[in-house]
């Protein structure tokens, strides 16, 4: 038993018997070192447990380690010292007794267990072969070692002296260590060293397969190039000429354009000349195959027909009569240029046209695609789709250069090749939601392809030819038109697909929806009738939304129900009323009565905003409470609606006396305001009018009607300013039982964009400034307001008719 100073190892074990150099550098080792040195050199080695930590105690060291000499020592330049360190014996620690200024131990030798045997000079015999064909396979290990392992008869010796010069991991290394038994010391290290020989060997295998194939390919080469001598010689053709001279008919029956024959071509002759096994062979191939492979000349386009283009629009969709005059508008002028065509004598000319660019933008499910899809059959053409949502490369739309291995034409170019002909309805689907960051900006490579003066004549990078697409009818659909960038919003023609009424989606459902869920459930159509109440209860009470996919989803609901009732040869009522949409769907998901109960106490007024998804009500609720004179705003609300609440803060404050408030309410008062639904993102201008109604209704006492909802922008002088979304933001407040709408009287404007059903229902008050708007919702506060001149327009039905629809909602 001994008492030795210990330093702690990182990364390395140091076996008994071996000579092993090693480098110190923490102040700790140091002075551990200067100690050691100073009297008989003899330390404990040991191995850290993590590598990286740095000054180890003594629970993060192992016990079995080397009692090692330290031979030789050398200071560099950097502070760190060089040492040449003889492991002498294998020892273990018993106990710690010091840790500063370094870590002492007392430890006892421990030997391993000394065994002779003829397995143990077979082991011997067997590790020294080994080791000597490790030897032979790795360069950095010198043949000298394998004759010192040769001269070494001590087993012991002998496992220490191999595994000090294999790369072992330190795991590795302190597991054979630890072993007490010679016999399992060498057992551990052949099966190491015979792992390693494997790896190594199969390594050297790879190698010379390799080489093995460049010297095949070589002579693969030569033997190839003598064939066609030979074949030359006996006037015999082989596959690569008959190749070309497909090729070469492909060309001449493609009807390119003339810069594209001469391209073609001339890669062609440059085919010719390369061997196929040459890598720009299959390149120049691939790029030929997609040159001739383009329609070039194919039309689809037949006679028109403009009195069965317009039954086909109208057999595919309800509504939507803009559109559909637009699309017999663009038929018309197009069979009026085939007749003029026609009397010219010019038949065989093509016939200059200027394709129209349509950008549909709405929300979601109000038929956009499905529309596009019926203008293509309307036409006679062909049609194909390309979703631009989360592209973010422009080579998607120009392609890649041939420079780049794998590469390929853009999707433009790829979907005109897959649909056959050169003048296709061409949909560009979810535009506002391409890429635009530091990986790209694919919308600036939309700008020549949605430009009639430019795409006749569209380059993609890959074929770097010019192509014609101004045959093309593109129709691009968008769910907001904010995000789509200005230039390319220019080169197309805006057509809004708002949201639907009540009345649509019932004509909408009987018409297309209902037909098409019985048919795809295996239910005759004759047999089941959807009555109007029923499907104003699925409309009203189990879905929100501005178009029409919850919709069918909910037929489609009441369908599978009807299916499985009749499997089971239960009697099913014929007619499908408002009991059985209760039994099939269970309770209604959306309640509108909560509007007399959102507004009974005051500070809480209704606005209207506009999502992706259509226009929605959300209640804006103000609350007072003793302070300093703070406010608060809530609801995940963005800047801009921010500084609309302070600007309402801002105009209250002003004409507090006018509006019977006390003047010096907010000196003594905190205000909160909050907009519901904090989950959702909320912003915009035009809630000002809103949070200056619900601020007045707070500080005055007086609660908001529960029939009115606003939308406009406020000024601090008192301006109603427009704001945008009238359409959208009045079928979401008819939606929720709301029957005055208060709107800026600059949108009056847009009330003509509303449906007839929406005018005859509601009352729309049209005003200047606040006071207008106070009045009308908080009749009782009168005195303090400027005399009120609003516009009102009344509806247009009987007060009876929307007393009932009021109550229907």
């Amino acid at each position: 038993m001994e008492d030795l100073p210990v330093l702690p190892l990182r990364g390395t074990v140091v076996f008994p018997l071996t000579v092993v150099p090693l480098a110190a550098a923490q102040a700790r080792s140091l002075r551990l070192i200067d100690h050691v040195m100073s009297g008989d050199r003899r330390v404990a080695l040991v191995l850290q447990k993590d590598d990286e930590q740095e000054g180890a105690g003594p629970d993060d060291v192992l016990r079995i380690g080397t009692i090692a000499t330290i031979h030789q020592m050398m200071r560099v330049p950097d502070g760190s010292v060089r040492l040449a360190i003889q492991g002498v014996e294998r020892m273990r620690i018993e106990r710690f007794t010091q840790e500063e200024p370094f870590l002492r131990a007392t430890v006892v030798p421990f030997p391993e267990t000394a065994e002779t045997s003829v397995e143990i000079e077979a082991l011997s015999r067997n590790t020294v072969e080994l080791f000597q064909r490790l030897v032979s396979l790795v360069s950095h290990l010198p043949d000298e070692l394998v004759t010192a392992a040769l001269n070494v008869e001590d087993p012991r010796h002998l496992v220490y002296l191999v595994a000090t010069n294999l790369r072992m991991e330190p795991a590795e290394r302190q597991s054979l260590l630890e072993l007490d038994s010679i016999h399992a010391k060498l057992v551990q290290l052949n099966a190491f060293i015979a792992k390693e020989l494997d790896v190594l060997e199969l390594g050297k295998k790879i190698q010379s397969d390799v080489q093995e194939e460049l010297g095949k390919s070589q002579r693969e080469y030569y033997l190839r190039e003598q064939l066609k001598a030979i074949q030359r010689e006996l006037g015999e053709g082989d596959e690569t000429e008959a190749e070309l001279s497909q090729l070469r008919t492909k060309i001449d029956e493609a009807k390119m354009s003339e810069e594209a024959a001469r391209e073609a071509r001339r890669e062609l002759d440059r085919l010719s000349k390369l061997p196929t096994a040459a890598a720009e062979y299959g390149v120049i191939k691939t790029y030929l195959d997609w040159l001739t492979a383009l329609p070039w000349q194919t039309s689809s386009e037949g006679e028109i027909d403009v009195a069965k283009a317009r039954q086909i629009l109208e057999e595919d969709h309800y509504g939507l009569d803009r559109i559909k005059d637009r699309v017999l508008e663009y038929l018309a002028v197009r069979k009026l240029k085939q007749d003029l065509h026609r009397e010219a004598g010019e038949g065989d000319e093509p016939i200059p046209s200027r394709e129209p660019i349509l950008c549909f933008v709405g929300p979601p499910g109000v038929g956009k695609t499905s529309l596009a899809q019926s203008i293509a059959r309307s036409l006679g053409r062909e049609m194909t789709r390309m979703s631009l949502g989360g592209v973010r490369d422009e080579a998607e739309i120009r392609g890649h250069r041939r420079t780049y291995v794998g590469a390929m034409p853009g999707r433009i170019v790829q979907a005109i090749r897959r649909v056959g002909t050169n003048d296709p309805v061409f949909v560009l689907d979810e535009v506002d939601k391409i890429g635009n960051d530091w990986r790209g900006d694919p919308s600036s490579a939309l700008l020549e392809v949605l430009d009639p003066e430019q795409n006749g004549t569209f380059r993609d990078h890959y074929l770097d030819v010019a192509f014609d697409l101004s045959k093309v009818m593109f129709i691009a659909t968008a769910n907001l038109l904010d995000p789509i960038p200005a230039p390319l919003r220019d080169r197309m023609e805006i057509i809004d697909l708002n949201g639907y009424t009540d009345e649509d989606k019932l004509q909408i459902a009987r018409r297309y929806l209902i037909p098409k869920q019985l048919k795809a459930h295996g239910l005759p159509l004759d047999r089941f009738e959807f009555d109007e109440a029923g499907l104003l209860v699925v409309i009203r009470g189990h879905t929100r939304e501005a178009g029409v996919r919850n919709l069918e989803r909910e037929v489609g609901t009441l369908c599978r129900k009807i299916a499985t009732r009749l499997a089971e040869g239960r009697d099913v009522s014929p007619t499908i009323g408002p009991e059985q949409v209760r039994e099939y769907l269970g309770r209604a998901r959306f309640q509108y009565e909560e509007l007399a109960a959102r507004t009974a106490q005051p500070g809480v007024s209704i606005g209207v905003g506009v999502s992706s998804v259509g226009g929605d009500i959300m209640f804006l609720e103000a609350s007072r409470m003793a302070g300093k004179g703070t406010m608060t705003v809530t609801g995940q609300l963005g800047d801009v609606m921010r500084e609309s609440a302070q600007a309402a803060l801002s105009y209250v404050r002003s004409r507090a006396s006018d509006l019977n408030i006390d003047p010096a309410f907010f000196e003594k008062s905190d205000i909160h305001l909050h907009v519901p639904a904090g989950a959702i993102p909320k912003d915009g201008p035009s809630a000002g009018v809103a949070m200056t109604t619900a601020l007045v209704s707070l500080l005055s006492g007086i609660p908001v009607r529960e029939d009115v909802a606003m939308t406009g922008e406020i000024t601090l002088r008192g301006q109603v300013l427009p704001v945008g979304g009238i359409k959208e933001k009045a079928l979401a407040a008819r939606r929720a039982g709301v029957t005055t709408f208060v709107l800026p009287r600059r949108n009056e404007v847009d009330l003509d964009d509303l449906p007839a059903p929406l005018k005859d229902e509601m009352r729309f008050v049209l005003a200047t400034t606040i006071d207008e708007v106070l009045a009308e919702a908080l009749p009782q506060l009168r005195a303090g307001l400027a005399d009120p001149e609003p516009v009102i327009v009344p509806p247009r039905a009987s007060d009876s008719r929307r007393v009932a629809a009021q109550v229907s909602a």
